[in-house]
């Protein structure tokens, strides 16, 4: 599943909105990764927290940049730039998708077919926890 991450402040109802930008960190595009041959490992999410800045957010810095780096995968968008978008979707990426624009590396099709049975199990399995639990067994 490819998604972006948001991280909110919890800040009482005004008049005028509280977001000056919201951040985004790309870790979908061009990323992927399995349940069984290429599991999520903490040091794929090194680039992200150094990025990130949890305890000061003022030394939070883009590495986009649309001539020197259109690879950098953190950057951020004013309020504006967003609701400006259709129904406001924060479903945003910036960085070209390799797998559209070079169709002569596609993984070979028993890779894909493999893949996709991986990951129908994963979620089969998932599921399967969820009803055992709905059912308290």
């Amino acid at each position: 599943m490819k998604a972006n991450v948001l991280f909110f402040d919890n800040k009482p109802a005004a008049k005028e909105p509280w977001t000056k930008e919201v951040w985004f960190y790309d870790f979908r595009t061009n990323i992927h990764f399995t349940l069984k041959k290429n599991p999520l490992k903490l040091e794929d999410l090194n680039d992200f927290i150094a990025c990130y800045h949890a305890g000061s957010i003022h030394k939070r810095k883009e590495n986009y940049d649309a001539e020197s780096n259109p690879e950098g995968r953190w950057r951020k968008f004013s309020y504006e730039e967003i609701i400006e978008r259709d129904k406001t979707s924060l479903d945003i990426s910036w960085i070209k998708d390799k797998s559209l624009t070079d169709l002569d590396n596609l993984p070979d099709p028993d890779v894909l077919a493999n893949d996709i049975i991986e990951n129908l199990k994963s979620g089969i399995e998932s599921f399967e926890e969820i009803m055992l639990a709905i059912n308290g067994k």
